[in-house]
Order: structure tokens, then C-alpha cells, then sequence
């Protein structure tokens, strides 16, 4: 590769390619910068960055990790208003680090990334917009998340709704709640935050819980509005950190550690005080199997007159009701599906062509896997962060992604010296580490029940199997030996 030169806003070759200017994103960005690489840009659809900070603006939105781990390494945070950040806060700090590391000349804001081809003949990565704007990379990096594209689910009758309706990450707050008739559907991690946030504006609420989640206490409390002490916020980090780390065995190795999990939460349904309320919010699944709930406040919310919660399933929807099984009509005027997202798509539907035509879909039509999370063959120098199995059941995920940061930096670096023109990752590395996470999540109480974490096909495709250590250690070291010397060429006729 040539010596590094400053990009352009029009600038349609690159050397590297960054889609998504949320946590993954900018996080390269700044590792790039730091590593003296400045020919490089972020795309992103949106017009402001931040990923799921940025689109999750619900009332209540906040970090269900302790801010003392939700930063950077690098460019780490010492003045939060509370252990568990609120959304503006994170990004807030996300727009800090922008600065901080002079990354706006990088950004292309408001560019919808929707076509990625490899062009074998020139080694390039053709990255086509919406707009029909096409921009050429050696290396292409998809930092789309795995938390980025609203989940809605198809109920009869929900085009006919004469109120409002809308998914919790496109909040509209031109919407004033106050006094209405209001529905949440959905009761997991949004909906935690989401229900005691509104509980007290709105005229009723009504809550529609198709499994109850298992939640435990959240050891929430204010931090003085004064930089807390470096040293101390380095403890906090290390012992959070420590203490995750302790509880990942119960949920990967079904370990006794996870009874620590499973106590905070039989302590916060003993605390209610309605025998038939706390009856139908006792799980039915193994604890850990889907995330945990993070609240102190979302069971006193449901015990309030003017909060009933609903375990029927959803019939139907009509212009001014939900209706469940038992034929029981619940009048609403708003709507606010809680319901996630399409995790299990990752890059969808951006279109993902790799060499000879391999479509990715194609790759990943039984569940999407890569070697490390990162790498998939016949799709050379294209790498993923927060892509299949790096996402954890108890941490940061902040921490994963430093640790494929650190990994695809390695590869750029690699590139970068001339040693090498691709790195395409061979096929049988990927289909060994794929065994592995295969074997190794069947395990896991991941696989005892459906959630996000696991795909149609039945396999777990989102998380890491073992502590998050043990990912630091395995991508520690960008090993060649995984990878092929040279890509070979396309067949002419």
C-alpha cells in the first residue's frame, strides 16, 4: 500500500473502507488515526453518528453495563452522572472521541452503504450507496453491529391501527404521551427501561409479555458532578470487569456462578407483592438463556392500578385495540413495539459480494459464522467487527470490540508494508473455528431456548462461548498461517 494520505469529502478511492460510525466504527477510525493511517473513511445511513446511542432515544434509554466499562481503553471516561450511563451521556462521549481524535474529515454522514463488491481484476472493494455514489477500497470493514435494523413482528391487523405506532429505537417524541392509552409490546431490555420511564405520564399502560425475562436488581446510584478519581474509576473498571468475567462459566459451562444471577433475581419477585402478578412474572426458561434484565423499577411499575400486564398472545390488531386469544379487547390509541432487532442478519440488507460472486447471504442462509468473528472466506481483506459470535452474555462489549480492533489494525498494518495484497482467510481455518463455536455454544444454556442469540436454523450465531479473556488472548496475534498467501484468480474462459 502507498504512504498514507488525508481523504478528501469527494474522494471515491481509498485505501480503507469503515461502514457504521457507531462503537465499532469509530473506534477503528480512531485506530487508524492512532496507527498513522489517514486514508480512510466511515460511512454511515444516518446523519449524526452513534449506532444504537444514537437511535435509541426512548425515555429511560440508558447502559445496562457500569459506565466505568462502557469506554474505550484508550480514550477512557471519567466524569458519568451515574454507575449505569443514560443514552445522551454515551453519546455524548462518542462525540467526544470524534473530536478528541480528529475523525470528522473521515466521516461521509448520511450515505446509506447498500451494495459491496470485490472486483478481482483491480483487488478493490466497490462500495455503492444509495445515492448511486460508489467508493473503491482495498480493505472493506463492516461495522454494521448486530443491534441496528428494528425487529417488528407481523400481527394481523397492525396496518389498520388508526393511533400512533412506533418501534422503541424510532421514538417519536413529537408524541406526547400524557393521558393515553398506551401499549408496550415486547418486555425485554428496552421495555425495562421504557415502562417505568412513562408509567406515571401516560393514562393507562399496557404491557404485552409473550415469556417473562428473568431481571435483576440495578445497583444504580449517582456519581458527584465533579471528574471522579482516575485511580478509583481504573478499580471500578478492573473489578467490573472481573466480576462479569466470573459470571460468563455459568452461562457457557452452566457453571454453580450463575446462582449469584439466579438469587438477585428470586429477590426481586419476592418483592412483590401481588402472589398473581409475581406468578406471571416468573420465567419459565433457564436463567440466562435470553439476556437478563437489568431493574429496580420496572416490577413497582407493574404493581401500579394503572399498569395491567398481559401474557395472552396477540390476536389481532384493530383501529383502536389489541386484541388477545382469550377474546379480550384492550383499548390503546399508541403503540410502542419493544420488540428488538434482526440480529441474527448482521449485514442485511446490505449486499455482500466476495470472489468468483459469492453472495454472503448465500454463505450464511443457515446462520452467519466467520473464523474469529471477523473473517470469511472467499471475501478477501474484508473484515467484520461485532460480527458473529463476539457478542457476550455478561461484560462489555466495548471490550470485544478493542479486541477486533486491535486484530483488524494487524491486518491493515500487514497490508500496508507491501508483504501482502490480500488476506482472505482459508477455508478451513474458518470451518475448524466454526466447529468449535458450534460445539461449544450447544453447550451453553444459549441453546435451551429461542432468543436473539440464536438463529431459524437453531444454532447460536451471536455469542462468544467462553470469557471474554480468552477472545483477548486468540486475537492477540494476526497468525498468516490462517490465511492464504495469494488470492487465487477467477477462471477466464
Amino acid at each position: 500500500m502507498s504512504a498514507a494520505r488525508a481523504t478528501r469529502p469527494d474522494q471515491r478511492r481509498v485505501r480503507v473502507a469503515i461502514v457504521g460510525a457507531g462503537f465499532g466504527g469509530i473506534g477503528m477510525a480512531i485506530a487508524l488515526k492512532r496507527a498513522g493511517h489517514d486514508d480512510f473513511v466511515v460511512l454511515d445511513k444516518a446523519p449524526e453518528i452513534g449506532g444504537v446511542w444514537r437511535d435509541n432515544t426512548y425515555p429511560g434509554a440508558a447502559c445496562d453495563i457500569p459506565s466505568a466499562l462502557y469506554s474505550y481503553s484508550f480514550a477512557p471516561r471519567y466524569r458519568w452522572s451515574r454507575r449505569y450511563a443514560p443514552q445522551p451521556e454515551i453519546l455524548d462521549y462518542l462525540r467526544s472521541c470524534v473530536r478528541a481524535h480528529r475523525v470528522e474529515p473521515h466521516l461521509r454522514l448520511g450515505q446509506e452503504v447498500v451494495d459491496a463488491a470485490f472486483d478481482e481484476d483491480r483487488a478493490l472493494w466497490c462500495l455503492r450507496t444509495a445515492a448511486g455514489r460508489t467508493v473503491e477500497a482495498e480493505v472493506f470493514i463492516a461495522a454494521c453491529g448486530q443491534l441496528s435494523r428494528p425487529a417488528v413482528p407481523a400481527i394481523r391487523g397492525a396496518d389498520a391501527f388508526a393511533g400512533r405506532s412506533f418501534h422503541s429505537s424510532r421514538w417519536d417524541h413529537e408524541h406526547d404521551l400524557t393521558g393515553r392509552r398506551v401499549a408496550v409490546i415486547g418486555t425485554g431490555a428496552s421495555a425495562l427501561q421504557i415502562v417505568p420511564a412513562i408509567a406515571e405520564q401516560v393514562g393507562h399502560l399496557t404491557v404485552f409479555q409473550r415469556s417473562a425475562p428473568h431481571v435483576v436488581p440495578k445497583w444504580d446510584r449517582n456519581f458527584p458532578p465533579r471528574p471522579q478519581c482516575a485511580l478509583r474509576q481504573k478499580a471500578a473498571r478492573l473489578g467490573w470487569w472481573l466480576f462479569n468475567e466470573s459470571l460468563v462459566s455459568g452461562l457457557t459451562r452452566r457453571w454453580p456462578t450463575i446462582a449469584l444471577t439466579r438469587r438477585g433475581c428470586e429477590a426481586q419477585l419476592r418483592t412483590l407483592s401481588d402472589p398473581l402478578l409475581r406468578q406471571r412474572l416468573t420465567p419459565t426458561t433457564e436463567i440466562g438463556c435470553k439476556r437478563v434484565g437489568i431493574s429496580s423499577s420496572y416490577y413497582p411499575a407493574l404493581e401500579r392500578p394503572d399498569v395491567t400486564l398481559v401474557t395472552e398472545p396477540i390476536a389481532e390488531i384493530t383501529a383502536d385495540a389489541i386484541h388477545t386469544e382469550d377474546g379480550t379487547r384492550h383499548t390503546v390509541d399508541t403503540i410502542v413495539y419493544a420488540t428488538g432487532f434482526a440480529t441474527t442478519e448482521f449485514l442485511s440488507p446490505l449486499r455482500v459480494r466476495g470472489r468468483d460472486g459469492v453472495e454472503l447471504s448465500q454463505v450464511w442462509r443457515e446462520g452467519a459464522h466467520a473464523y474469529l468473528g471477523m473473517a470469511v472466506p472467499y471475501f478477501p481483506n474484508m473484515f467484520l467487527v461485532y460480527g458473529p459470535h463476539t457478542n457476550i452474555g455478561a461484560g462489555s462489549a466495548v471490550y470485544m470490540i478493542e479486541s477486533q480492533i486491535r486484530y483488524i489494525r494487524a491486518a491493515i498494518d500487514e497490508l500496508r508494508c507491501g508483504r501482502r495484497q490480500f488476506l482472505e482467510v482459508r477455508p478451513e481455518a474458518a470451518q475448524d473455528f466454526d466447529a468449535e463455536m458450534t460445539r461449544r455454544t450447544r453447550r451453553s444454556v444459549w441453546a435451551t431456548c429461542t432468543s436473539w442469540y440464536r438463529h431459524a436454523s437453531g444454532r447460536v450465531t451471536n455469542n462468544w462461548p467462553g470469557q471474554t479473556l480468552e477472545y483477548r488472548r486468540r486475537t492477540a496475534r494476526l497468525d498468516l498461517a490462517h490465511y492464504r498467501p495469494a488470492v487465487p484468480r477467477p477462471r477466464r474462459p
